[in-house]
């Protein structure tokens, strides 16, 4: 497992989960390839779409929200049952949901790994994996294999890696499905969606033609792509004629399946995204929660590949990514319940209404779904501990600066708000003020005036010092004291930190 083809990281699919990780090893200093099987990147059609406000959080932490934002059309999108919930509330900078389909997401991710020097090679069919202590042999079905030290399937929810490195995929069997297109048609569209005993059924003019079509089959369909037959008989079960469908842009079929790997990791091989979970796409979940892994992920294996941290580093990611995804994973289960007509569902659908409509009853479901209620169980202690840094606009001496600005390198970052002096050339090399990287660790001495407020929990109460992780979560606090700091330091920041 040597030679001059080695690279550090093989991560096959570019789709965003791919090209975001990619962009997250970049950042870290790790070579790596991104192997796609597509003979380009240019989507047909435009697949899902829809990002919430902690994934839009973690464009921001790498300064490219602005891109994407641009693009879409923010919107405040999430219920639950029937229910439309106040995202407004959220203590975030983005508080709605940004509407944005998955081929602008992939085109924007790409672009973003491109300016860091991500190759990717597309019309790259991988078939199998081959590991062991050394390393991983990638093998290929047009080439010899392709060697790394680690490789990432990112390869959708028939991932062959998960396959390949025999990993289980527990969860319950799908119980409908429906199919999904983007066609032109020569009928009439009806006015309004329609929900019967089979589920959801719609027609949507897309602006430019084609029209995007959803309806639930009669039974579940086989494990296969569809036709525009089908697509026609099923739209003429529901609404009595198929409008004339027909040059479909793409066909697709998706269930209710909810499945989850029980490892994201085995050995040297490891999974995220559609790879690590499939679910109901009731919700929008997807894309976020692939690109959440992405980034825990990403710095923790460019660090290791470097040397900065041993391996046990590689095991916090499914320690904290695999309940993360599960408690998502439920939300879709119990989301895609309300997807069909009948009468027991509308009964507590009508109740959970009421509940939900109570002033902040439904903000912890809201804050379920746009991701911002994440905690990483890293020990007791502040609630800070574990949760995601709040975009705070503190003062340093050089000036004010958005706490997410800190993060645009993927580098860890010491937050010093007062308090007993730390001690900076003790943990991040030469002391130095303002916002100035110091080896790995940035030290940054700040203020900050205003109420700490987490999303459900509210106001805590202010630390004196905050370390950060690359992904923007917590890894200790400082209350009047630097306790735990060095532990904390070579647990998540490796031997370069001191």
């Amino acid at each position: 497992m040597s030679g001059e083809d080695m690279h550090d990281v093989v991560i096959v699919g570019s789709g965003p989960t791919g090209m975001m990780l990619a962009g997250e090893l970049r950042l870290a200093g790790a070579d790596v390839v991104v192997l796609e099987r597509r003979e380009s990147q240019d989507l047909t059609g435009s697949r899902g779409g829809g990002i919430h406000s902690r994934t839009i959080e973690l464009l921001d932490q790498r300064g490219i929200a602005g891109r994407f934002l641009a693009e879409g059309k923010t919107m405040q999108a999430a219920t639950f049952g029937g229910t439309a919930l106040d995202l407004s509330r959220l203590p975030t900078r983005h508080p709605y949901t940004l509407a944005l389909f998955q081929n602008h997401i992939e085109r924007l991710l790409l672009q973003w790994a491109g300016e860091l020097g991500v190759p990717v090679r597309h019309g790259t069919e991988v078939t199998g994996v081959a590991h062991s202590d050394a390393g991983v042999d990638v093998q290929l079905a047009a080439a010899g294999p392709l060697r790394a030290r680690y490789v990432v399937g990112a390869d959708g929810g028939r991932s062959v890696l998960r396959r390949a490195a025999d990993i289980g995929f527990a969860g319950p069997d799908a119980t409908r499905s429906s199919l999904i297109a983007e066609v032109e048609v020569t009928g009439e569209l009806p006015k309004a969606g329609k929900i019967d005993s089979r589920g959801v059924h719609g027609l949507h003019a897309m602006g430019d033609g084609t029209v995007r079509v959803v309806v639930t089959e009669a039974e579940l369909g086989p494990a296969t792509e569809p036709t525009l037959a089908e697509l026609r008989r099923a739209l003429v079960e529901v609404f009595g004629t198929d409008f004339g469908v027909h040059s479909p842009r793409w066909l697709s079929r998706f269930t209710d399946a909810t499945r989850q790997a029980v490892s994201y990791r085995e050995g040297r091989v490891l999974l995220a995204g559609d790879a690590a979970h499939v679910h109901s796409p009731t919700g929008g979940l997807g894309i976020g929660l692939g690109l959440q892994d992405a980034v825990n992920l990403g710095w923790k294996l460019g660090q290791v590949v470097l040397g900065i941290s041993g391996e046990e580093l590689l095991d916090t990611y499914h320690a904290e990514r695999h309940p993360a995804g599960a408690r998502a994973l439920k939300y879709t289960m119990a989301q895609s319940l309300f997807q069909k007509a009948d009468p027991r569902q509308e009964a507590l659908r009508d109740l959970l209404d009421e509940v939900l409509r109570v002033d902040g009853a439904g903000t912890p479901i809201a804050a379920l779904i746009t991701g911002l209620d994440v905690a990483y169980d890293l020990g007791a202690g502040h609630p800070l501990l574990g949760r995601r840094m709040p975009d705070l606009d503190i003062v340093t001496p050089d000036g004010p600066v958005r706490v997410f600005e800190l993060l645009h390198q993927a580098r860890p970052v010491l937050l010093e708000f007062g308090g007993p002096e730390l001690d900076a050339a003790a943990w991040t090399g030469p002391a130095q003020t303002g916002p100035a990287q110091t080896g790995r660790v940035r030290h940054v001495q700040a203020k900050y005036d205003g109420a700490w407020e987490l999303p459900v929990l509210g106001e805590v109460a202010a630390p004196t010092a905050v370390l950060v992780r690359p992904d923007g979560y917590v890894a200790w606090v400082g209350e009047d004291s630097a306790g735990g700091l060095t532990e904390a330091l070579a647990t998540w920041c490796g031997t370069a930190a001191r």
